[in-house]
Protein backbone atom coordinates (compact mmCIF):
# COMPACT_ATOMS: atom_id res chain seq x y z
CA UNK A 1 0.00 0.00 0.00
CA UNK A 2 1.04 3.43 -0.86
CA UNK A 3 0.61 6.46 1.29
CA UNK A 4 1.09 8.93 -1.71
CA UNK A 5 -2.44 9.95 -3.34
CA UNK A 6 -0.84 8.75 -6.81
CA UNK A 7 -1.36 5.04 -6.98
CA UNK A 8 -0.85 4.49 -11.24
CA UNK A 9 1.65 1.92 -11.17
CA UNK A 10 2.90 3.33 -14.60
CA UNK A 11 2.61 7.05 -13.41
CA UNK A 12 5.14 6.31 -10.38
CA UNK A 13 7.37 4.52 -12.67
CA UNK A 14 7.69 7.38 -15.10
CA UNK A 15 7.91 9.60 -12.51
CA UNK A 16 11.07 7.99 -10.71
CA UNK A 17 12.90 8.08 -13.59
CA UNK A 18 12.74 12.22 -13.68
CA UNK A 19 15.19 13.84 -12.01
CA UNK A 20 16.06 18.10 -10.92
CA UNK A 21 14.66 19.89 -14.42
CA UNK A 22 12.81 17.29 -16.47
CA UNK A 23 9.27 18.25 -17.54
CA UNK A 24 6.31 17.07 -17.14
CA UNK A 25 3.86 17.74 -19.85
CA UNK A 26 -0.57 17.41 -19.01
CA UNK A 27 -2.13 18.01 -22.12
CA UNK A 28 -5.44 17.67 -22.75
CA UNK A 29 -7.87 16.16 -25.12
CA UNK A 30 -7.27 17.49 -28.19
CA UNK A 31 -3.31 17.68 -27.59
CA UNK A 32 -1.37 16.33 -31.02
CA UNK A 33 0.72 13.87 -28.71
CA UNK A 34 1.86 11.68 -31.93
CA UNK A 35 3.41 14.90 -33.47
CA UNK A 36 3.99 17.21 -30.93
CA UNK A 37 6.22 15.65 -27.85
CA UNK A 38 9.66 13.59 -27.50
CA UNK A 39 10.01 10.54 -29.37
CA UNK A 40 11.52 8.95 -26.30
CA UNK A 41 8.96 10.21 -23.66
CA UNK A 42 7.15 8.15 -21.43
CA UNK A 43 3.38 8.55 -22.35
CA UNK A 44 0.40 7.63 -20.01
CA UNK A 45 -2.56 7.93 -21.30
CA UNK A 46 -5.32 8.84 -18.63
CA UNK A 47 -8.06 9.88 -21.67
CA UNK A 48 -10.63 7.54 -20.92
CA UNK A 49 -13.29 10.06 -21.86
CA UNK A 50 -14.37 13.35 -23.14
CA UNK A 51 -13.90 15.24 -19.39
CA UNK A 52 -12.40 12.19 -17.75
CA UNK A 53 -9.49 12.95 -16.10
CA UNK A 54 -8.83 17.11 -16.69
CA UNK A 55 -5.52 18.23 -16.35
CA UNK A 56 -6.43 20.15 -12.83
CA UNK A 57 -7.40 16.47 -11.32
CA UNK A 58 -3.79 15.14 -12.62
CA UNK A 59 -2.31 18.12 -11.30
CA UNK A 60 -3.99 18.14 -7.79
CA UNK A 61 -2.59 14.65 -7.43
CA UNK A 62 0.97 15.12 -9.05
CA UNK A 63 1.61 18.57 -6.73
CA UNK A 64 1.71 15.91 -3.65
CA UNK A 65 4.12 13.41 -5.33
CA UNK A 66 6.61 15.43 -7.28
CA UNK A 67 8.28 18.93 -6.15
CA UNK A 68 7.28 21.28 -9.09
CA UNK A 69 9.40 24.46 -9.44
CA UNK A 70 8.05 26.25 -12.63
CA UNK A 71 4.65 25.90 -14.87
CA UNK A 72 3.94 26.98 -18.44
CA UNK A 73 0.62 26.81 -19.78
CA UNK A 74 -0.19 27.13 -23.19
CA UNK A 75 -2.58 30.27 -24.40
CA UNK A 76 -4.17 31.22 -27.92
CA UNK A 77 -1.50 32.69 -30.54
CA UNK A 78 -1.85 36.12 -29.28
CA UNK A 79 -0.99 35.29 -26.10
CA UNK A 80 -4.45 35.85 -24.14
CA UNK A 81 -4.68 34.25 -20.86
CA UNK A 82 -7.41 31.72 -20.35
CA UNK A 83 -9.92 30.76 -17.25
CA UNK A 84 -8.14 27.14 -17.20
CA UNK A 85 -4.55 29.41 -16.40
CA UNK A 86 -6.55 30.38 -13.37
CA UNK A 87 -7.32 27.01 -12.19
CA UNK A 88 -3.98 25.94 -12.52
CA UNK A 89 -2.76 29.01 -10.41
CA UNK A 90 -4.87 27.93 -7.43
CA UNK A 91 -4.05 23.96 -7.74
CA UNK A 92 -0.24 25.31 -7.31
CA UNK A 93 0.11 29.17 -6.03
CA UNK A 94 3.25 29.45 -5.14
CA UNK A 95 4.91 28.58 -8.21
CA UNK A 96 6.23 30.74 -11.38
CA UNK A 97 4.12 30.48 -14.43
CA UNK A 98 5.04 31.04 -18.05
CA UNK A 99 2.98 31.90 -21.02
CA UNK A 100 3.77 30.66 -23.95
CA UNK A 101 1.66 31.16 -27.52
CA UNK A 102 0.68 27.85 -28.89
CA UNK A 103 2.69 27.29 -31.69
CA UNK A 104 5.83 28.06 -28.86
CA UNK A 105 4.22 25.69 -26.65
CA UNK A 106 4.53 22.74 -29.17
CA UNK A 107 8.27 23.14 -29.75
CA UNK A 108 8.45 23.09 -25.90
CA UNK A 109 7.13 20.20 -25.79
CA UNK A 110 9.27 18.49 -28.25
CA UNK A 111 12.30 18.92 -26.20
CA UNK A 112 13.85 16.55 -25.12
CA UNK A 113 13.20 17.61 -21.67
CA UNK A 114 10.08 16.56 -22.01
CA UNK A 115 10.53 13.11 -20.53
CA UNK A 116 6.99 12.46 -19.15
CA UNK A 117 3.89 13.20 -21.35
CA UNK A 118 0.18 12.87 -19.61
CA UNK A 119 -2.88 12.38 -21.62
CA UNK A 120 -6.19 13.67 -19.97
CA UNK A 121 -10.01 13.86 -21.18
CA UNK A 122 -9.99 17.51 -20.52
CA UNK A 123 -11.91 19.32 -23.27
CA UNK A 124 -11.14 23.33 -22.29
CA UNK A 125 -9.68 25.24 -24.26
CA UNK A 126 -5.84 25.64 -23.98
CA UNK A 127 -5.30 23.53 -20.88
CA UNK A 128 -2.10 22.31 -21.63
CA UNK A 129 0.40 22.43 -18.73
CA UNK A 130 4.89 21.70 -18.90
CA UNK A 131 5.62 21.17 -15.42
CA UNK A 132 9.53 21.62 -14.54
CA UNK A 133 10.27 19.42 -11.13
CA UNK A 134 12.10 20.70 -8.71
CA UNK A 135 13.55 19.29 -6.19
CA UNK A 136 13.92 18.93 -2.27
CA UNK A 137 14.62 21.54 0.30
CA UNK A 138 16.67 20.37 3.33
CA UNK A 139 15.76 21.85 6.82
CA UNK A 140 18.72 24.23 5.91
CA UNK A 141 17.08 24.89 3.06
CA UNK A 142 19.41 23.32 0.53
CA UNK A 143 18.21 20.97 -1.99
CA UNK A 144 18.45 17.16 -1.73
CA UNK A 145 19.46 15.76 -5.13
Amino acid sequence: MLFTKCIHPQLLGALGTLGHGSWILISDGGYPHATHTPQDAQKVYLNLAQGVLTVSQILEVLKETVPIEEASVMTPPDGTLQPVHDDFKRIIPNTKFNYIPQFDFYKTAKTDNVGLVIASGDMRNFANLLLKVGFIRNAEGRGNY
